[in-house]
């Protein structure tokens, strides 16, 4: 074959995404900028999301698991025709079979050799080999010979990623159980239930390094990141470079030899993450190789001017990196948002997110080439988040000359966005990224256990701020009631001719306390309006999706928007979601005490006890599955399980009862 032939033959021209999401959005804009055509593929609970509207053409999967089938993958790129497949990161980005099957279908894999990614997908042959090659690794313990000398360790699957499959256990007797768990939740999420063990590091730092390399044996060393900031083994706020590297003398070439090591090791081409867990004084150890692009890779792109998505099509088609890849300046940082609440045990959610809007943002899915905020995100207005795929909405990254700014630019950005409509993970990302220590860049994998997972989770809005949000919201509704009134329009809500009494309108705090609620009262008048609760209050203007008051002279804006009987108000005081409570509950409309209501739809995997049975606050009595992941649901209180509705296979939606538990009676055994 003449060299003509051979770069016509991996020339790309139409690419499937075989993935969803911002990761889709993201390798389509590249496509975009490259004049390239593009083919999204979905599954019906996807239908109306944000890639498969942006994509040329796409191509429905029948199965919602169908994101997880090889053939059906290739027989799309085929009817699409398209010439080559980008794995995205998850599903079977890191599925060798997949890769040789994408290769042996005619099609050029977007991605490195099979041979490495089939290196690299056991985690514990991994280990062996990188040893082999000189890269520092943690001894693999075998968790049926682990002992008490050994602990703490930390069981992970050998096939995946992600935090899935993965327990810290400090206790040798909870040990099988935990294994047991971790094997069930990686046979669900990576079709493969091995585990290992090795020792676990309280306070390390997840450093690690993108490597680029080309069929020419060239290997780059980009620079590292330093996602330390993690929750059940998975990364929410990623930075680069990493402050242990920063000032841990000779530690940054240290990473990058080993880095390349690795890569060479393998025969690598493409983009991939070399991964190490490092302590406090910047020894580190081998932890697994990512062969694809990694979530996090955005904080890269923005302190080196790359496209990493560019590269990885250069690199497809056979064309030589550069001698050297561009120094890096500046620092980055990216936080994961995520449909989930983190003072629940990090219980993720799922429904319609009514509003998304990062007013900060500059640029989407590149740069920001300035000092900015660069949005990636998976939704739009009026997206459904659903229970079948990972709970990752957006990912805002923001960059800057020192990593302070970042950090607080990141912070304002993120406290700003207006998020209807799901519960997340915002108010924690914006508590780390202000925090002193963050800024001190005192980051390590123990950031929570450190400093209070429950102060970090709190909402951002005090009681103060909830209190006038409240008045906003029923001094804004009742300007909406006044706007749609075909008489009196101009007159304000409640207004009588005569003296009347106060006008009241009450809300629960949907992020607060079950059950507290906040009480508004105001009283129209010629000259206004008047909230006898709220003496220091002053109103100064009211329409129907914004009101500015003035607390004690102050004066801040409060932007409202109603869906229903939820009300959302974002203000500089933080953003506060109330739900308006009804003059009269409708009937049934309230659940029994002692019920376990699920927190969100899933799947029930098991049921621990059985109608009769004695329980004990905190017991767990029914696990259920979302999003990949286990949860469960425990006994609010000891006492006898009276009923119980499910059973291990019923899929269940969010606020289903799922049991109940009458309380036992504290004088009883007084008697």
């Amino acid at each position: 074959m003449s060299a003509r032939e051979k770069n016509r033959q991996h020339r790309i021209t139409k690419v499937l995404v075989a993935n969803r999401g911002e990761i889709a959005r993201r390798v389509f804009s590249t496509c975009r900028r490259l004049g390239l055509g593009t083919v999204a593929v979905y599954t019906d609970p996807d239908a109306g999301a944000p890639h498969v509207a942006e994509a040329d053409v796409r191509v429905r999967l029948p199965l919602t698991t169908d994101y997880l089938n090889p053939s059906a993958l290739i027989a799309a790129a085929k009817a699409a025709g398209a010439d080559a497949v980008h794995p995205g990161y998850g599903f079977l980005s890191e599925n060798a079979d997949f890769a040789a099957a994408v290769q042996d279908a005619g099609l050029i894999w977007v991605g490195p050799p099979v041979a490495a990614v089939r290196a690299m997908g056991s985690k514990i042959e991994a280990k062996k080999m990188m040893s082999a090659a000189g890269v520092p690794v943690l001894e693999e313990l075998d968790p049926a010979t682990v002992t008490e000398a050994q602990l703490p360790v930390l069981v992970k699957a050998s096939a995946g990623g992600g935090g899935r499959g993965m327990r810290v256990v400090h206790d040798l007797s909870a040990l099988a159980g935990e294994v047991d768990a971790a094997r069930r939740e990686a046979g669900s999420a990576f079709g493969d239930p091995t585990v290992f063990c090795e020792r676990y590091l309280p306070t390390g730092h997840h450093v690690e390094v993108q490597v680029l390399a080309d069929s020419h044996g060239t290997v780059w060393a980009v620079g590292e990141r330093e996602c330390s900031i993690q929750r059940r083994h998975q990364k929410i706020i990623e930075e680069a470079p990493s402050p242990l590297v920063e000032r841990t003398p000779g530690m940054r070439a240290k990473l990058f030899h080993a880095a390349r090591l690795a890569a060479e090791a393998i025969g690598y081409t493409g983009a991939g993450t070399v991964e190490f867990l490092a302590d406090d004084d910047g020894e580190f150890y081998f932890l697994e190789m990512n062969t694809r692009l990694q979530v996090e890779h955005p904080v890269t792109e923005a302190t080196t001017g790359l496209d990493l998505v560019a590269l990885q099509l250069q690199i497809a088609e056979e064309v030589a990196l550069a001698d050297e890849p561009p120094a890096p300046v500046g620092y980055a940082i990216e936080a994961r948002v995520y449909a989930e609440d983190p003072a629940k045990n990090w219980q993720p959610q799922a429904g319609t997110v009514h509003r998304f809007e990062v007013p900060r943002a500059a640029t989407e899915f590149e740069g920001p080439a300035a000092a900015g905020i660069r949005l990636d995100s998976g939704i739009v207005d009026g997206s459904v988040v659903s229970i079948h795929y990972d709970p990752m909405l957006a990912k805002v990254i923001s960059y800057a000359p020192t990593r302070r700014q970042a950090s607080l630019l990141l912070a304002g950005a993120l406290a700003g966005t207006r998020l209807h409509g799901i519960h997340t993970n915002r108010e924690l990302l914006v508590r780390v990224l202000r925090h002193p220590a963050f800024l001190d860049g005192a980051t390590d994998t123990a950031f929570f256990d450190t400093h209070g997972l429950g102060e970090l989770a709190a909402p951002l809005a005090d009681d103060r701020a909830i209190r006038l949000s409240a008045v906003a919201a029923a001094l804004a509704e009742s300007a909406h009631n006044r706007s749609t009134a075909t008489a009196f329009a101009a007159a304000p809500g409640g207004w009588r001719n005569l003296s009347s009494g106060d006008q009241v309108k009450t809300y629960t705090n949907a992020d607060g306390t079950a059950g507290a609620q906040v009480r508004v009262a105001y009283r129209p008048h010629r000259m206004g309006v008047t909230l006898p609760d709220d003496p220091d209050v002053t109103v100064i203007s009211v329409a129907p999706q914004q009101v500015v008051l003035a607390d004690t002279a102050v004066e801040c804006g409060f932007a409202v928007a109603r869906y229903g009987a939820d009300a959302y108000v974002d203000s500089a005081l933080g953003p506060v979601h109330l739900v308006a409570v009804p003059r009269f509950a409708e009937p049934g409309s309230t659940v029994q005490l002692g019920s376990l209501v699920a927190p969100m739809p899933g799947l029930v995997i098991r049921v621990g006890a059985q109608i009769g049975d004695s329980v004990i606050a905190g017991q767990p009595l029914v696990w259920l599955e979302a999003m990949k992941m286990e949860h469960t649901i425990t006994a609010p209180a000891a006492g006898v399980l009276t009923a119980l509705h499910v059973k291990a296979g019923d899929q269940v939606e969010v606020g289903a009862v799922l049991a109940r538990v009458e309380a036992q009676d504290a004088n009883e055994g007084e008697k």
